[in-house]
C-alpha cells in the first residue's frame, strides 16, 4: 500500500484567513470598490476569479486578480499560520514511509511561499487547480488519500483515485462533508495522525 497523502492548503494545512482578508482590504482601497473581507474568508476554496466576480464587473476581474497576486506575497503570506495539527499530520505520513504533496487552488508562487513560511515539510506543491482538476496531480504523485476542507476536495480525491479525508475547518461541517461523499470526516487535523495509523494498519491486515 502506498502511504503518500495529498493535502489542500487554505484552511486545511494553513489558516490563511487573516492574510487573505488583509489583501482584499488593500485591494478594496486601491480599486475604490467595497469588498467585505470578513465574508470572503468564510468561503475560501474556489478560484480567486470566482470570488472577485462577486464584487466587480466581469470585465474588471482579470486585472483585479493580477493586482491581488501582486499584493499577496507582501501582505498575505507573512501572517499565515499553520492549522492545528498540520505539522503532526505531515509527520505522521512521513513516519509511515509516505510522501506529502500539497495540491491547491492558490497560485504556485504563493502556495510555495506559504509552505515555506510555515515550515511545512512537504515533497511537492501543485498550484492553480480546483476540484476534480486536482485529480491528475494526485494520481501522478500516487496519493492514497487527499485531505481537504471543501466539498470540491472530495471531487478531487475521487478524480485522483484517492480516499477522501475531509476536515471541518473550512466552510462545511463534518456532517455536510459526509453528505457530500467524504470517506472520512474529521473535526480538524489534530485527529489525522490517529486516523492515519488505524487506516494503514487496517489495510495491512486485509
Amino acid at each position: 500500500m502506498t502511504t503518500s497523502v495529498g493535502f489542500d492548503l487554505d484552511m486545511t494545512l494553513a489558516d490563511t484567513r487573516e492574510g487573505i482578508a488583509a489583501v482584499y482590504d488593500e485591494l478594496s482601497v486601491r480599486l475604490g470598490v467595497p469588498i467585505d473581507s470578513a465574508v470572503v474568508v468564510t468561503r475560501l476554496g474556489p478560484p480567486l476569479e470566482v470570488e472577485l466576480a462577486n464584487w466587480l464587473p466581469a470585465e474588471e476581474v482579470a486585472a483585479a486578480a493580477d493586482l491581488y497576486r501582486e499584493i499577496y506575497p507582501r501582505i498575505g503570506v507573512p501572517v499565515h499560520r499553520a492549522m492545528a495539527g498540520a505539522h503532526d499530520a505531515i509527520e505522521a505520513v512521513r513516519a509511515g514511509g509516505g510522501r506529502v504533496i500539497v495540491v491547491t487552488g492558490k497560485n504556485l508562487r504563493d502556495a510555495i511561499g506559504t509552505v515555506k513560511v510555515l515550515g511545512l515539510a512537504v515533497d511537492e506543491v501543485v498550484g492553480s487547480v480546483f476540484g476534480a482538476a486536482k485529480g491528475s496531480a494526485l494520481a501522478r504523485f500516487g496519493a492514497a488519500a487527499y485531505v481537504g476542507d471543501h466539498v470540491a476536495d472530495i471531487e478531487a480525491a475521487r478524480a485522483g483515485g484517492a480516499v477522501s479525508v475531509a476536515v471541518a475547518t473550512g466552510p462545511y461541517t463534518a456532517g455536510e462533508l459526509r453528505e457530500h461523499g467524504a470517506d472520512v470526516a474529521l473535526a480538524n487535523l489534530t485527529e489525522f495522525a490517529t486516523w492515519f495509523a488505524g487506516w494503514r494498519k487496517h489495510d495491512e491486515l486485509r
